[in-house]
């Protein structure tokens, strides 16, 4: 892939491309960067959740700009004919200046890249900017999930090196140290809950070389198996009554290591939750509204009907309590 293909001249919509890992913290920045001052009038968002239910999109919801959801697949692969339709509409519809694409966590920004730069849509958008966030704890297991976590980060004008509050004091240089190692040609700024300043996101990015894939980056990989998107497995679960609160905890304490992603609403007897987990980690946090359980599992090679079992087990526990 050559520098025309990301960068093009010309009064066009600009394209602007979030990426990164499950549970990196691509919503978090979303929502930072519509809770900005800037002018985002002509601004169009595209959520992309690789589950059944869409759970950004209520996030983003108050957030003053036009949200568009595509749930149930992939825009790199599965959904790329109705990602193309539905960046055309949009371009008909509203004529935007700038729409802001949240990929799902499964996304290769290759696949994108090529989708915008297709007859049809490359006359009248421009993908400006590829903006990768990076869990800072996957980096030290990069070899693990293999070619699709490198591309994110090779295709990155920014990186954004987040949760770096989780991490020992003298790894955020050492990680740091090491991606300008890899990744030589893109910006890196550490983070916490993604916080960035306007100026840094906007800017215009500098050229990048594409297609040099150093040795080392999978060196400690040999013999391992790369997670591939095709490996990753989505169900959801969704409920009107409460669950036990006790036996929702004990659910997600037990959660297997194959299971990366939950996210979403959970409703107890006394109140609603927002319930983000990714890798081993769980975060719970104050949910205004008196929404329904409506939660997408992310897991690899891993059957879902085991596990809605147990969390169904929750609901009977608490009807029948």
């Amino acid at each position: 892939m050559s520098e025309s293909d990301v960068i093009q001249d010309g009064e066009k919509t600009v394209v602007i491309l979030l990426a990164g890992f499950l549970g990196s913290g691509k919503t978090t920045l979303l929502k930072q960067i519509l809770s900005w001052e800037t002018d985002l009038s002509g601004t169009i968002v595209v959520v992309n959740e690789f589950g059944d239910v869409g759970i950004d999109g209520s996030l983003l919801k108050d957030s003053g700009s036009d949200v568009v959801e595509m749930t149930s697949g992939c825009i790199c692969c599965t959904l790329t004919a109705d990602f193309r339709q539905s960046l055309e509409r949009i371009y008909r519809r509203f004529n935007p200046d700038r729409i802001l694409i949240e990929a799902s966590g499964v996304a290769d920004p290759t696949s994108i890249a090529s989708v915008l730069s297709a007859p049809g849509l490359r006359d009248c958008m421009a993908l400006k900017k590829i903006i990768t966030i990076l869990d800072a704890d996957f980096w030290e297991a990069r070899e693990v999930f293999g070619p699709l976590f490198y591309n994110q980060l090779e295709m990155a004008h920014l990186i954004l090196l987040n949760k770096i509050d989780l991490l020992d004091k003298n790894q955020t240089p050492e990680f740091l140290k090491e991606i300008h190692e890899v990744i030589p040609n893109s910006q890196v700024v550490p983070t916490i809950h993604c916080r960035v300043d306007p100026e840094t996101l906007w800017a215009e990015p500098k050229p990048k070389i594409f297609g040099i894939k150093p040795i080392d980056f999978f060196q400690t990989g040999q013999g391992r198996e790369s997670v591939a998107a095709s490996s990753y497995v989505t169900f959801s679960f969704e409920a009107s009554p409460p669950l036990d609160e006790a036996c929702f905890e004990r659910f997600m304490d037990r959660l297997p290591f194959e299971m990366f992603r939950v996210k979403g609403p959970v409703r107890f007897p006394d109140r609603t939750v927002m319930v983000n987990f990714v890798g081993g980690r769980g975060e719970w946090s104050p949910w205004p509204e008196n929404d329904d359980t409506r939660l997408s599992f992310i897991g690899w090679n891993i059957g879902g009907e085991e596990i809605i079992r147990k969390l169904e087990d929750c609901f009977v526990r608490y009807r029948s309590g």
